[in-house]
């Protein structure tokens, strides 16, 4: 039981780090996504692979509103930010 506790504190601790240094090299991947990817990298999936795999689907992402209307011309009042769009529901965003 004790043995159990200790690894699931030491995944928490390595997707905290990873979650770190995803964040430095500003990835875009957020701790869920990441986890999913680290849990495929443990069950075997080869890491290049996956790495490839994320920037291509990063890269296909359709165009967001923002980028496909003509920027509106400011009178002075702030407008909310649109959403950007995602492949991925965690919302991995697009390089």
């Amino acid at each position: 039981m004790d043995t159990e506790g200790a690894a699931a504190r030491q995944a928490k601790e390595s997707l905290e780090l990873a979650f770190q240094m995803s964040q430095i090299l500003d990835t875009g991947l957020d701790r869920h996504t990441l986890s999913l990817l680290m849990a495929l990298c443990d069950r075997g999936a080869n890491p290049e692979a996956l790495a490839a795999l994320v920037r291509e689907l990063s890269s296909a992402a359709p165009p967001t509103a923002a980028a496909a209307a003509p920027s509106p011309v400011s009178n002075g009042t702030a407008t909310p930010a649109p959403a950007t769009a995602s492949l991925f529901p965690s919302g991995l965003r697009r390089p």
